[in-house]
């Protein structure tokens, strides 16, 4: 199987169909009349947030959640007009200006930087588009009881230069049961400190406190907006959020379809004698005479080092080992029970080729990474492609 030319030693594949699928399973597993935020944080978890917001929407997504300024403005390159988008984490105070002039949804979780949010959009007479954060035991981000008077004092100073576009929250670890009762307490919570802000007159247009897993094990707390990250990408939070969904049941297969496919394909091939060390070292002596094939992903391009002498990979079809060190651009894989494998030959680093399959899932425990973490270390400089 021959790969298809690239300008880069490797390619990441994004499936329309998979991601159709995964984005009409989501909206029938949400409530009615609660909208769906596209979370695409981390490079859209490392599949491309300018190819997967296009698609997306063409699934009917209009509301897309990012952490940074720069992934908003990446968002908001490719994105249609009416389609809303929402910071939810890090915005430097010289970027305050850009983010009002472009109606950019953001979090706010510090009395400061509300205050300077809204006597900006004072000054520039326009609407300052908040989400109000909520500490509610997760202990990162958000306003604790306390500081409440002193928000609601600067909102009311300010109340011709904001929409309270949200009351939000974050729950800590809704994907294990472990964290059930904390996460009782934080909706518990989250209800007592949204009542408080309609006592004192200030009403928001969306309630949201859920993921991914909460959208899944907690669906009574899916209030009038979810943020679904992971699970449309095909991946379960957890084994736990798994085995929720389908015990629940008679279906107990997987209901998600994987998007993603890394490929690459081998460069050289080679012949090592027995007794001679393969790769940097001496960590792999070959035992007999062995065909080596050279493929130029290594490290750097995200094919974790931990991988060397325990990865697989496929090639014409089959399972083969990686061996030796994973150096920065390339792996050797031990094809000695291939036939006529040649320079140009397909190789699948994630994904399907004919009925064998390398999933994130087997990748992430072999490199003791998990599965979010191995996606959005892919690198950005990976060409990324949508196949049908």
């Amino acid at each position: 199987m021959r790969a298809t030319a690239s300008h880069t030693p490797s390619v990441i594949e994004l499936s329309s169909e998979a991601i159709a699928h995964n984005l009409r399973f989501i909206k029938r597993f949400v409530r009615k009349n609660v909208r769906i935020s596209s979370v695409v944080k981390g490079n859209a978890y490392g599949h491309g947030i300018e190819l997967y917001v296009p698609a997306a929407e063409s699934c009917g997504i209009d509301h897309f959640s990012v952490f940074s300024i720069d992934e908003a403005a990446r968002v908001l390159a490719v994105k249609q007009a009416e389609t809303s988008v929402m910071i939810m984490g890090w915005i430097p105070v010289e970027s305050l200006r850009w983010v009002l002039e472009n109606e950019i949804e953001f979090w706010v979780f510090e009395p400061e930087r509300l205050r300077e949010a809204l006597k900006l959009a004072d000054i520039m007479r326009v609407k300052a588009h908040v989400h109000i954060e909520l500490e509610t035991g997760m202990n990162r981000t958000g306003f604790g009881p306390l500081e409440l008077n002193d928000t609601w004092a600067v909102m009311r100073e300010y109340k011709h230069a904001f929409v309270l576009q949200g009351l939000c929250t974050h729950l800590a670890g809704a994907e294990s049961i472990a964290n059930h009762v904390r996460i009782q307490r934080q909706i518990k919570r989250f209800r007592l400190l949204t009542g408080l802000f309609n006592a004192h007159g200030f009403q928001a247009k969306t309630l949201h406190a859920v993921s991914s897993a909460a959208t899944i094990v907690y669906p009574a707390f899916q209030f009038d907006m979810v943020r679904v990250g992971i699970l449309q990408y095909g991946y379960w939070p957890s084994k736990e959020t798994f085995i929720h969904y389908v015990s629940r049941r008679k279906k107990k297969q997987d209901p998600l379809n994987r998007i993603i496919s890394w490929k690459s394909c081998v460069m050289a091939v080679k012949e090592v004698r027995q007794g001679e060390f393969v790769s940097y070292g001496t960590t792999f002596l070959a035992a007999e005479d062995k065909t080596i094939a050279i493929v130029p992903t290594g490290y750097s391009h995200g094919y974790s080092r931990s991988l060397s002498n325990s990865g697989r990979i496929l090639i014409r079809g089959q399972h083969v080992s990686v061996i030796g060190m994973i150096n920065m651009n390339m792996l050797i894989a031990d094809v000695s029970f291939l036939d006529d494998v040649a320079v140009g030959d397909e190789v699948v680093l994630i994904g399907e080729q004919d009925s064998q399959v390398i999933s994130v899932a087997s990748f992430s425990e072999l490199s003791n990474q998990l599965n979010y973490e191995l996606l959005t270390r892919l690198p950005q400089g990976i060409m990324r492609r949508l196949t049908p």
